[in-house]
C-alpha cells in the first residue's frame, strides 16, 4: 500500500491550497480515508476525515468552515481543500488510510489508520 500525498507549498494567509493523496496497491473504496497534520513541535493532530460512501465527514474545530476532505473512487484520489489558510495552519499534512470500517463511518483517531503516506508540508505566511 502506497499513498502519495501533495500540493504543498507557501501560501500568504487567506489563501487556498488543494492536497491531494492517492493511493495505491489497495481497494481504494475499502477504506475510510484521513487528514493529520503535524507541526513544528507540536504533537500529530487529526484534521480532517471521509467515510467510505463518501457523504460522511468530519472536521476539526479549528479547521470547520476552512476546509473540505473529498474522495474520488474511481481515481483513487482523497483531497483537502484548505482555504482561508491562517498561519498556524502551517505544519506537514498526512494522509492515512483506514481499514475495515463500517461503511458510514468516519475515523477520527490516528491509530485507527492502517496506512500512511510520506507528508507533504503547508506553510502559511503572514
Amino acid at each position: 500500500v502506497q499513498l502519495q500525498a501533495c500540493g504543498g507549498g507557501l501560501v500568504q494567509a487567506g489563501g487556498s491550497l488543494r492536497l491531494s493523496c492517492a493511493a495505491s496497491a489497495l481497494t481504494f473504496s475499502s477504506y475510510g480515508m484521513g487528514w493529520f497534520r503535524q507541526a513544528p513541535g507540536k504533537e500529530r493532530e487529526f484534521v480532517a476525515a471521509i467515510s467510505r460512501s463518501r457523504d460522511s465527514t468530519y472536521y476539526a474545530d479549528s479547521v470547520t468552515g476552512r476546509f473540505t476532505i473529498s474522495r474520488d473512487n474511481a481515481k483513487n484520489t482523497v483531497y483537502l481543500q484548505m482555504n482561508s489558510l491562517k498561519p498556524e495552519d502551517t505544519a506537514v499534512y498526512y494522509c492515512a488510510a483506514a481499514s475495515g470500517l463500517y461503511y458510514y463511518y468516519t475515523a477520527k483517531k490516528g491509530d485507527e489508520y492502517t496506512h500512511w503516506g510520506q507528508g507533504t508540508l503547508v506553510t502559511v505566511s503572514s
